[in-house]
């Protein structure tokens, strides 16, 4: 066998090999939202005793370029030693982010929405076993010319209670690519858009929006509804810690 023709067979191999992996790895990476994070969560109003509840969002999301549209799971999580009860978990959109649909749960009416938000869903838990966890596929859009933010409080089931709040946080990227299939964004990150004028837009830190949803707030839920009575927002009285 001549050297050019082995040269040449071995750069086919090459090429293949090299095609096999980025297809694998794309593969891989269009479900994969890494490992749960509860970045940007806190506790509020205290809970029972032997009772601890909190929540996860993905690290990392993908947004779809051509049709703005994402899949985010949120976790409700009991890390305690002792049932829940009924509790209930509510999925909030802020800015580019609209929550569209979230399995299992309903709709708040938009004049039950806290100001400042676009979209949101309740999700009545009637218990959480101790070291148990319940997770919801959330369906969105992402208008990637915008910040975006999501908020995962975590009530009692009449909601005159916070247990815990994560959010609102940000999912964004400093390194948008407008032509490329997808943006990947990232757990806590402020996005950077890709439309002229990005830089006039508010950045969405973790720490800068609490929703204040306690003893104040209440809720009732029906079969197919949600209404909501929230409480205004309120800005913390620290600075944002960089």
């Amino acid at each position: 066998m001549s050297s050019r023709r082995t040269t040449a067979i071995a750069g086919s191999l090459v090429a293949t090999s090299f095609s096999a992996v980025m297809i694998l790895s794309f593969t891989a990476s269009a479900d994969d939202q890494g490992p749960g994070s509860s970045k940007g969560g806190k506790v509020m109003d205290e809970a029972p005793a032997g009772v601890k509840l909190t929540t996860e969002l993905p690290e990392k999301i993908s947004v779809d370029n051509s049709a703005q549209t994402t899949d985010i799971t949120a976790t409700v999580k009991n890390e305690g030693t002792k049932d829940s009860g009924k509790i209930q978990l509510l999925v909030v959109g802020f800015d580019g982010l609209t929550v569209k649909d979230v399995e299992g749960c309903s709709a708040i009416e938009k004049s039950g929405l806290p100001e400042g938000s676009n979209s949101g869903f309740a999700c009545p838990v009637d218990n959480l076993a101790a070291g148990e966890s319940k997770s919801y596929a959330v369906d969105a859009t992402y208008d990637l010319s915008k910040t975006g933010k999501i908020c995962l409080p975590v009530q009692t089931g009449d909601g005159k209670k916070t247990y815990w709040q994560q959010g609102p946080v940000p999912f964004g990227t400093t390194n948008p690519s407008p032509d490329a299939p997808a943006t990947p964004l990232l757990l806590g990150t402020d996005n950077t858009p890709v439309a002229p004028g990005a830089d006039e837009l508010p950045k969405t830190g973790l720490a800068r929006d609490v929703l204040p949803l306690g003893a104040a707030g209440a809720a009732l839920i029906t079969v197919g509804a949600a209404g909501l009575w929230w409480s205004r927002l309120r800005r913390p009285r620290r600075p944002q810690e960089g």
